[in-house]
């Protein structure tokens, strides 16, 4: 009998650290509305961002990594979302890419109603230039991004896309959907575009 009971006992205690690392379900709806009683000041056009499209309740579901079938049904839909330029160019100034990629203005309850451009903040998440030695490591560095891929049209294509909307390019990546959630224009993300692909640009160098 005291064997027995030993070894009830030795199954809880190997039992118990599994069943405490299984998360809790989540109210999603409870969540939601805890989201909106944060922001009680907030302006009237800023409530469509407390919503989640179907990509980021996907994304949200599966904590970022989504089955196959998922990603490549996310990949699909935000890849039709692109927009190009109407002129088809995808390069603009490389001078103006990296005033918008080291300003991280915009979007903030401090820049509205907005008094300048947003910026892209990109040196929050990537190493660009040798010259900036503050920035951030969350995305890889892009040092030479366009040099090392012989300034390919293609390329170039891929880079301008991944700005736009990086989930066409990678499911549920962290980087912001800058062009579709219209935190950047079609121009200044050209202009981004020219700092990584342009072959005068510092990035390059």
């Amino acid at each position: 009998m005291k064997q027995l009971a030993l070894a009830a006992l030795t199954a809880v205690v190997l039992a118990a650290p599994s069943q405490a690392q299984q998360p809790a379900p989540v109210d999603t709806a409870k969540v939601d509305a805890a989201v909106v009683v944060a922001f009680p000041t907030a302006p009237a056009d800023w409530r469509p961002r407390f919503e989640q499209d179907e990509t980021m309740k996907q994304c949200s579901l599966h904590h970022n990594l989504p089955p196959k079938a998922i990603a490549d049904e996310i990949q699909k839909r935000e890849k039709a979302r692109i927009e190009y330029p109407a002129d088809g160019k995808l390069l603009g100034d490389w001078k103006q890419g990296e005033r918008i990629a080291q300003s991280g203005y915009g979007m903030r309850f401090t820049d509205y109603p907005p008094r300048q451009a947003n910026g892209g903040n990109c040196y929050a998440c990537h190493q660009l230039t040798k010259a900036e030695v503050s920035y951030g490591t969350i995305g890889p560095p892009l040092l030479n991004y366009g040099k090392n891929r012989n300034f390919s049209e293609a390329d170039t294509k891929a880079v301008y896309e991944k700005i736009y909307n990086a989930h066409a390019a990678y499911p549920c990546s962290n980087m912001p959907r800058l062009g579709l959630n219209k935190v950047l224009t079609i121009d200044q993300i050209k202009d981004l575009v020219a700092l990584v692909m342009s072959p005068d640009s510092p990035v390059n160098k």
